[in-house]
């Protein structure tokens, strides 16, 4: 393992290694190739634990995964029985815990994680896959600090960007190896953006449908979302 350095000291980023590599004639990939490479070739989540979990909305089958390169854990809350895993409901939640748990008013995750339970309950075979997001840095800390510098006027986007947090693709390679162990194949998304989903044909799963998916926002949590 070496460390290319660029001619004042700096270590080399992707663009420099990308010239470099073509002056060179040499091959090269991104760490984000390699992971993407390894989510489809490699199991990389682990079954810890399930039970039966009663709620407001009805009985579920709740299952824990682990991530085991970054050991998040994730949860599948799953209805019915997946069978041949064709046609399967599926929704993916990112947690937040302000929405989620607190119900915050400013954004929609609490309210859009009690539709996706309600929905999801009402199908004979579906899954809500609920999402950690510490690998994106987004850490409860880290959501008040995007408050914070929110309150101090910037964007969501902009907040997430000022304290480092990203979209992570790994996490929907995570989530489609958990949705092939629940035995899912072929899904009905739960979803306004499918782009999300491109590429999951990579990890054994397909998209037979795209199913709108839509939870009005209080004053708060438009402000919010709109200004980002």
């Amino acid at each position: 393992i070496c460390e290319i350095m660029n001619d004042d000291g700096t270590m080399s980023r992707v663009p420099e290694l990308a010239e470099f590599a073509g002056l060179h004639n040499l091959p090269m990939i991104t760490i984000a190739e390699l992971i993407k490479y390894r989510m489809g070739t490699e199991r990389l989540v682990k079954r810890l634990a399930s039970a039966k979990l009663p709620t407001d909305f009805g009985e579920f089958h709740v299952v824990a995964y682990k991530n085991v390169i970054g050991n998040e854990t994730h949860v599948a809350m799953v209805r019915g029985e997946i069978g041949d895993g064709q046609g399967v409901v599926v929704r993916v939640h990112s947690r937040c815990l302000t929405g989620d748990v607190f119900h915050s008013r400013r954004c929609p995750c609490g309210r859009q994680l009690q539709a996706s339970l309600a929905r999801v309950a009402q199908e004979p075979r579906a899954v809500l896959l609920y999402l950690n997001q510490d690998s994106q840095g987004m850490t409860l800390a880290n959501q008040i600090l995007a408050y914070e510098l929110q309150d101090q006027g910037l964007g969501s986007v902009e907040a997430n960007e000022r304290i480092g947090v990203t979209p992570d693709q790994r996490d929907y390679g995570i989530g489609a190896q958990i949705l092939r162990d629940l035995g899912v194949r072929s899904m009905r998304i739960l979803t306004n953006n499918p782009r999300k989903f491109v590429g999951l044909e990579g990890y054994g799963l397909s998209i037979v449908e795209s199913i709108p998916f839509t939870v009005g926002s209080t004053t708060d949590s438009a402000v919010n979302l709109g200004s980002g």
